[in-house]
């Protein structure tokens, strides 16, 4: 068994769209192409067959990897998240206390990281120094510019 990967039920059905996209259309278009090349005779000196079949390894490593993550998946209900203290899919409002200015993370599975909206994996520095805190708590969290300070002003859902 693989190790557990915990989402919500939005990360799970989108983990799902894109497996089904991959199998239904990505690997046929492979197949295809592969096809195609196969018809131009020598495969020995065939550069066009020799780049879809290194495709078609990447795309059935990367099915196989959805495969085990959607398999070993346990979905978080939300409701059931307690909001004292940081954890897995709470959103952290901090103040940065050498700028003063705010900040908001929600952190996520490494497959719902989404920086522009502000889902944040729950392997980054920030969120390992955040995690476990409770609002008022003051965190150093080291970064490549440097070591940044924040204090947590609000945790919820």
């Amino acid at each position: 068994m693989g190790k557990i990967t915990y989402m919500t039920k939005e990360g799970l059905d989108k983990l799902k769209a894109e497996l089904e996209h991959l199998i239904n259309v990505e690997r046929p278009a492979i197949s295809q192409q592969i096809g195609d090349a196969r018809d131009k005779g020598d495969l020995s000196e065939n550069a066009e067959y020799d780049a879809a079949k290194e495709a078609q390894g990447l795309l059935e490593m990367k099915i196989s990897q959805l495969k085990e993550m959607l398999s070993n998946a346990k979905i978080i209900d939300e409701s059931q998240i307690d909001t004292s203290k940081v954890q897995f899919l709470t959103t952290v409002k901090v103040k940065n206390k050498k700028t003063n200015k705010p900040l908001s993370f929600t952190i996520v599975s490494d497959s719902e990281v989404d920086i522009k909206n502000g889902k944040i994996s729950i392997g980054t520095p920030i969120a390992k120094a955040l995690f476990g805190k409770k609002v008022g708590d003051v965190v150093s969290v080291n970064i490549p510019a440097g070591t940044l300070e924040l204090e947590i002003l609000e945790i919820t859902i």
